[in-house]
């Protein structure tokens, strides 16, 4: 299976205090055993010689496992460790053929609400779009919320996969999938659970 096919399902992403480098790899273990299908490395306060690192083992980790492996932000350290999977947000933008040319693993950007974007960046060659918030989150408090229906239009505007974020939760996962997301995104859900490969079954109960 190519790099491109994984990409669906449960979308798991680290964050900087609920995934500390002491129980990092524990917990993605757990929510890579719960069903996650996908891994992000988003570290937002480590030097690039800590990510690095870090990204290599989780990367090792993930295709032990043959599951998808994205690094957050870091495009140099992408293209020149040519990592499986690359995830860019609005900062990167303008760069967006710049980086294309260059990294040639699953490349994927975030859209927010703006389908239009999403469509100009298909074009030129994303592999898949991320779409969110769609409920208030405690990871980016400051994000603006965007209408679920969002997904639907995109879902038929567009060929590439697309990705769910911004405060889901188990309890309103339904309502996402109903609009037809291919990944759903999870950071808080996952990370603040008891049992981490629990909570990941539950969610992979209802995407499959």
């Amino acid at each position: 299976m190519s790099h491109r096919e994984k990409l669906k399902g449960l979308y798991v992403i680290t964050d900087d205090s609920l995934t500390p480098s002491n129980t990092l790899f524990s917990q993605v273990k757990q929510a890579i055993e719960g069903g996650a299908k996908i891994v992000q490395l988003r570290d937002k306060k480590s030097s690039d010689k800590v990510i690095l690192q870090t990204a290599l083992k989780l990367q090792e980790l993930c295709r032990s496992y043959n599951l998808l492996f994205v690094l957050n932000d870091k495009v140099e350290l992408a293209i020149q460790h040519k990592f499986d999977g690359l995830h860019i947000g609005k900062s990167d933008h303008g760069r967006f053929e710049e980086i294309r040319a260059n990294f040639k693993g699953v490349l994927g950007v975030s859209c927010y609400g703006d389908i239009a974007k999403a469509q100009e960046f298909e074009t030129l060659g994303a592999d898949y779009v991320a779409f969110g918030s769609f409920y208030s989150s405690p990871t980016k408090p400051d994000s603006n919320i965007v209408p679920l229906e969002t997904l639907k239009i995109a879902k038929n505007r567009l060929t590439i996969p697309i990705c769910a974020i911004g405060g889901i939760h188990s309890e309103n996962l339904s309502e996402v999938l109903e609009n037809r997301a291919d990944m759903v995104a999870v950071i808080s859900d996952i990370w603040k659970s008891e049992d981490i490969k629990q909570k990941c079954e539950i969610y992979k109960q209802q995407l499959d």
